[in-house]
């Protein structure tokens, strides 16, 4: 039983904290570096990701905090990104320590057998999942740190955050978090980008292009056998007056032909005249 219990507690949690602002590609690739140490990991977008270890110690023959260096030094020599490790017997130990981590990086590993003592002087908003708004109402009622909080009976936190929150809370001061890291890859990126370039067209230059435009639909269309039916395209200038239309524009008047009878007897044709 307490081989089984040593075999379970043990610092088997990476928590991988990249830059800020990483790019996506690059993101993708720190990923890629993980899954070289463990087929188990679990993304954080935007910038951080889970190991779980526990299966692989063996395979390395290394500690978790050893292979914590191994990751950090492949990412920073092959992709130039430095990351902050946190590495503990859960997720919020691990995350916990991931954060009190300085720039630019380094691996902070925490024993199992020191997570109490490790916990209990960080102040209360150091502890993983402890938003802002919750630290406030703790530090009004006096708890400081994390000692304070894993000393509170569990009922106390639940009236002072709420019944789920307090509970949660409660539990992760004393070092107790169940969750596991479930396996998780980003979803396939579909963002296309495109760059388009500006252009200034006067007034002439759009009438033509849409004009053209307008005559290669209607030869694609006369090439498959459609007929383009109520397809209208006015182009009407700007300066040219919306009452009459311009003289170059309008239509020749209609003529009217009229014919002098045929003479009776006469081989000549009939004179004829046009009209307005």
């Amino acid at each position: 039983m307490a081989a089984a219990q040593a075999q379970v507690w043990v610092s088997s949690v990476m928590h991988v904290r990249c830059p800020d602002r990483l790019p996506e590609e690059v993101f993708r690739q720190v990923l890629e570096q993980c899954a070289e140490l463990s087929p188990t990991v679990q993304a954080l977008p935007p910038s951080a990701a889970l190991v779980e270890l526990k299966g692989v110690l063996r395979y390395h023959d290394a500690d978790a905090r050893r292979l914590g260096e191994v990751l950090r030094v492949r990412t920073l020599s092959r992709l130039g990104v430095d990351l902050r490790i946190g590495v503990g017997p859960t997720i919020t130990i691990a995350a916990t320590a991931s954060s009190l981590i300085g720039a630019p990086g380094g691996v902070l590993a925490v024993d199992p057998g020191r997570v109490h003592d490790w916990l209990g002087p960080l102040p209360v908003e150091a502890l993983h999942g402890i938003g802002p708004k919750q630290a406030a109402v703790l530090r009004d009622y006096g708890v400081h740190c994390v000692g304070l909080l894993a000393a509170l009976p569990p009922a106390t936190v639940q009236r002072l955050l709420g019944g789920k929150a307090g509970r949660i809370a409660a539990d992760r001061a004393r070092g107790i978090d169940p969750r596991p890291v479930a396996p998780r890859t980003l979803p396939a990126s579909v963002s296309v980008r495109h760059a388009f370039v500006q252009h200034t067209l006067d007034g002439a230059q759009v009438r033509g292009a849409l004009l053209d435009l307008v005559v290669r639909l209607g030869l694609q269309l006369r090439r498959r056998g459609q007929v383009a039916r109520g397809l209208t395209l006015s182009l009407r200038s700007p300066a040219a007056p919306r009452g009459r239309r311009p003289a170059a524009c309008r239509r020749p008047p209609r003529t009217r032909t009229t014919c002098a009878p045929w003479p009776t007897g006469s081989s000549m044709p009939p004179v004829c005249s046009a009209a307005g």
